[in-house]
């Protein structure tokens, strides 16, 4: 294997040197890291998690605590509360009764209350009090989270599957591309790539960092795809390594992307990575632009991580 060069070593990325042996970031831009050792119960980490988890798990996590809360007070009401201090119930068996609690439970938690059935014991009062209470509290606090996952600003880009290793003006180049997802304006877009690797050191494999210059790092406006090219040249560490290469040190490339969201006048970030079995060599990316009827340009990202193999005639 060909030696690497270290003219641009970054001497710490935020992963550690002893992180041989995996992935240290996933596609999606999250570290691949496992916390332990934390207490069981952080407010503030619960909260991180109700503001950034996806939208399918936040509705079912409020579908499923609204039902289970109501169940609840419906075993109360079924179970602890005597018969008759729920006044207006019509039943004919124990199904129905259940039924009518457990409506009679979410009426008073979104203190709706139709009217029909009314508390009319002590008893009954009391626990539909604190009901009442507790979904004045839930529902304000919901509200508060839906307005923090909507007012969070945050970039959505569309990365490439696969990193090339595609021809360049004289020589070669690492491409990869990205679009953004949104209608939405990117702003003073910058452009950063890291290239991580295993390298033994004093007989122990340690994980060395790289950032990789680019031929352009910084554009104004993102309107259509950004691909993003570093030249493999004599400033490379990539120079004259192979897909072998890349293999035996496990090699990851991170890249990352800050922007100012127009929308909100805020700065917001995106992350991927690419592994060394994600990288194509000897190919170039399919063009994704085009031109419509009207005369208007167009971008198709479904043709995002379109590529074409090329021959190793074209390449040399």
């Amino acid at each position: 294997m060909k030696k690497i060069s270290k003219k641009n070593t970054t001497p710490e990325y935020g992963f550690g040197s002893n992180t041989a042996g995996q992935r240290l970031m996933n596609a999606d831009g999250t570290a691949n890291v496992k916390r332990i050792g934390e207490p069981s119960f952080q407010l503030i980490n619960i909260y991180h998690s109700l503001i950034t988890m996806s939208w399918r798990k936040f509705n079912c996590m409020v579908l499923c605590t609204y039902v289970v809360v109501n169940f609840l007070f419906a075993c109360i009401y079924y179970f602890i509360i005597p018969d008759g201090e729920l006044g207006g119930m019509i039943y004919h068996n124990s199904t129905q009764k259940f039924l009518e609690d457990f409506f009679f439970s979410a009426q008073t938690l979104s203190t709706v209350g139709y009217g029909r059935l009314n508390p009319v014991g002590t008893s009954m009062s009391i626990v539909a009090a604190i009901e009442s209470i507790l979904g004045l509290m839930g529902f304000a606090l919901i509200t508060g989270l839906l307005y923090g996952r909507f007012s969070r600003p945050n970039a959505k880009l569309l990365f490439s599957q696969n990193a090339l290793i595609a021809p360049f003006k004289e020589g070669k180049a690492l491409m990869l591309r990205f679009a953004n997802a949104r209608r939405n304006s990117l702003i003073e877009l910058e452009a950063n790539i890291v290239f991580s690797y295993n390298e033994t050191v004093k007989d122990k494999i340690t994980r060395q960092f790289q950032t990789l210059r680019l031929d352009v790092n910084r554009i104004t406006y993102l309107t259509m795809s950004w691909t993003i090219v570093h030249p493999i040249n004599e400033e490379s560490p990539l120079l004259n390594l192979t897909e072998e290469d890349l293999k035996a040190v496990d090699a990851e490339f991170f890249i990352n992307i800050k922007a100012i969201d127009d929308t909100y006048a805020q700065q917001v970030h995106s992350r991927t990575s690419y592994k060394w079995n994600n990288v194509v060599w000897n190919a170039k990316y399919i063009t994704a632009i085009g031109i419509d009827e009207q005369g208007v340009s167009t971008i198709d990202v479904g043709k995002l991580n379109a590529f074409q193999q090329l021959s190793d005639e074209v390449t040399k």
